[in-house]
């Protein structure tokens, strides 16, 4: 079932729902860049089996169009928190677990923080926090993961660079993805709203995110239920200390390292499915 819910911030975002109500909190699970919600589509099924399972494109992609003329704070993980909280109301979900991957998973890392009264619940999955990467950031990171650094550039350089070729910049990666779900994120990101969408995702984790997180890290921690998935082939799979950063966060969280790269719901749906229900089960 698909449902478009108006924000607080202005915007709207697109939602679709599966699975039985009634059998504990839903799980609210939220996609990467340059993705939609579509990313879930080998995992929700398998939630859905036991679990209510409402995936949402992240404000600014897919079908979540931003309100006219926001500045780059909607886009801030704050705000998109805030939107989905009341979006999950909306729905009829005072209460609910997140699981998020890549973007979706520094919205859900802020959903704990600031609303630990609405999530049971976290799994996060091939990251860590945004202040955290800001500090660690060096060469090898800035050819990785150039575009961390293209898309936050001022309005309109990169939108407009995206427009010239976006499947260039856009699907390096993909090709692990199944041809449906690529469809799909290349029709968002024909778009030119949702070009500018995650261009402003992107210039609010270096303007508004690292500065929120910054206020928080050693100050607040997340205390539900947290998972922490990465792929061993994938960004943090050079890490050693993943887990360290993570429990800074939330000291009681646990780490699975699984045999994949960087987007771990495609590539290993049911393991992702399997830990996620062993930590709602927790």
């Amino acid at each position: 079932m698909f449902a478009d819910v108006g924000t607080p911030s202005g915007g709207r975002v697109r939602t679709w729902t599966t699975g039985p109500s009634g059998t504990g909190p839903p799980v609210l699970l939220l996609h990467g860049w340059p993705q939609t919600s579509a990313a879930w589509h080998l995992v929700a099924p398998a939630l859905a089996r036991t679990r209510a399972v409402v995936c949402a494109d992240l404000p600014g992609y897919g079908d979540s169009p931003l309100p006219a003329d926001a500045d780059v704070a909607v886009s801030g993980k704050r705000t998109m928190a805030a939107d989905l909280v009341a979006v999950m109301a909306e729905l009829g979900h005072a209460r609910f677990a997140v699981a998020g991957h890549d973007r979706g998973a520094r919205v859900g890392y802020r959903l704990a923080l600031d609303h630990p009264d609405r999530v049971t619940a976290l799994a996060v999955m091939d990251i860590i926090p945004t202040l955290d990467v800001a500090e660690r950031v060096d060469v090898a990171f800035a050819r990785a993961a150039w575009h961390w650094f293209l898309l936050a550039q001022p309005v309109d350089l990169p939108e407009r660079l995206l427009a010239a070729d976006s499947d260039a910049l856009l699907g390096r990666g993909l090709h692990v993805c199944a041809p449906d779900a690529l469809a799909a994120y290349r029709e968002a990101w024909s778009r030119p709203e949702v070009r500018h969408g995650m261009c402003q995702d992107y210039r609010a984790g270096w303007d508004v995110d690292v500065e929120t997180d910054r206020a928080d890290r050693g100050v607040r921690t997340i205390d539900c239920p947290t998972l922490v998935l990465w792929g061993e082939h994938g960004p943090l799979g050079r890490a050693p200390d993943v887990m360290d950063v993570w429990r800074r966060w939330a000291p009681a969280a646990q780490g699975i390292v699984l045999p994949c790269g960087h987007f771990v719901p495609e590539e290993r749906p049911d393991d992702v499915a399997a830990a996620i229900l062993a930590l709602l089960a927790a």
